[in-house]
């Protein structure tokens, strides 16, 4: 990847890693469905808004929204119910290591489904030292748990599969010449449409008790900065590094989290984050590439005589 895409998906690491403080302030007070959907809701009207100010206009071909649709089940709809399902019976840190197999899926599956992403040794190398360092990481608590609720892991585990698929699928969309603003806005309308019925039923919204200005700001947050920044990140880092290198931030959210909670809440940082983080940054050097081969040009070089 180039510097640029590397900052990308380092911005797109925080904005997802904020996603934790948002979250935890608005479950407080609303239950997680309406969160979930008005978090995608919200960001549908803020990206719609921006594109008329831009003056863009969202696609109108069939086969467009078709693919909208399918990249919002896979990366919104499927993976948001089965981390929030499974996280009722799992803990949190458990639920974190198991969403970081997203980027082994996707190494694995790019080697079949793709023509461009094959696997490498210094990319699944760097694949396993990134998921040993968010482990690392999150501590040995959360590692004592694994095998504990199998479903529950399945279920997670299912997640990681479907934001995998995602990553694959949503690189069509540069091959339909649809800009990662448009697409961004796409799938988080299509995602709206499909989950609004769903909480109308299940949450009855209009029973619920009118939240707090901290909580209708942590949603405003959630839509505006985790999800549609988010996404428009996202798609312009899947359409030119690819979706192996797109997963990665699996990896950079969980530093982002932490690092945010020790500037803004004043958490202290542990040795094992430390590790982890070093880990972290060990396998994604190692998935890049870069250093591995002037290191190799460097030793390979022929020493001058005096």
């Amino acid at each position: 990847m180039t510097l640029l895409e590397w900052a990308m998906l380092i911005a797109l690491s925080v904005v997802w890693g904020g996603s934790f403080f948002f979250n935890g302030i608005a479950v407080r007070e609303l239950p997680v469905l309406t969160v979930v959907v008005s978090r995608v809701a919200l960001a549908a009207v803020i990206l719609l808004i921006v594109l008329r100010l831009r003056g863009e206009r969202m696609p109108r071909d069939r086969r467009v929204w078709v693919a909208f649709f399918i990249m919002g089940l896979l990366n919104n709809a499927i993976p948001f119910s089965l981390i929030v399902g499974g996280q009722q019976h799992i803990a949190s840190g458990v639920a974190s290591i198991l969403n970081a197999s997203t980027p082994l899926f996707t190494v694995i599956f790019a080697q079949f489904l793709t023509g461009d992403e094959r696997m490498t040794g210094g990319k699944l190398a760097g694949v396993l030292i990134g998921f040993a360092g968010v482990a690392v990481m999150i501590g040995t608590a959360a590692l004592h748990d694994l095998g504990v609720n199998v479903v529950a892991q399945l279920m997670c585990i299912g997640a990681a599969i479907s934001y995998a698929f995602a990553g694959i699928f949503g690189r069509r969309f540069r091959a339909m010449g649809v800009a990662p603003m448009s697409t961004a806005t796409g799938q988080v309308t299509a995602s709206s449409l499909m989950l609004l019925p769903l909480m109308m039923v299940i949450d009855r919204p209009w029973t619920l008790p009118v939240p707090s200005m901290s909580a209708m700001g942590a949603l405003v947050g959630l839509a505006a900065l985790s999800t549609a920044l988010a996404y428009v990140l996202y798609f312009r880092i899947l359409s030119t590094a690819g979706a192996t290198n797109l997963a990665l931030v699996t990896f950079l959210v969980p530093v982002s989290a932490i690092l945010l909670g020790t500037l803004f809440l004043g958490e202290v940082l542990v040795p094992r984050q430390f590790a982890g983080m070093s880990l972290i940054a060990l396998g994604l050097v190692a998935i890049d590439g870069r250093f591995w081969r002037a290191l190799r040009r460097t030793l390979g070089r022929p020493r001058r005589s005096a």
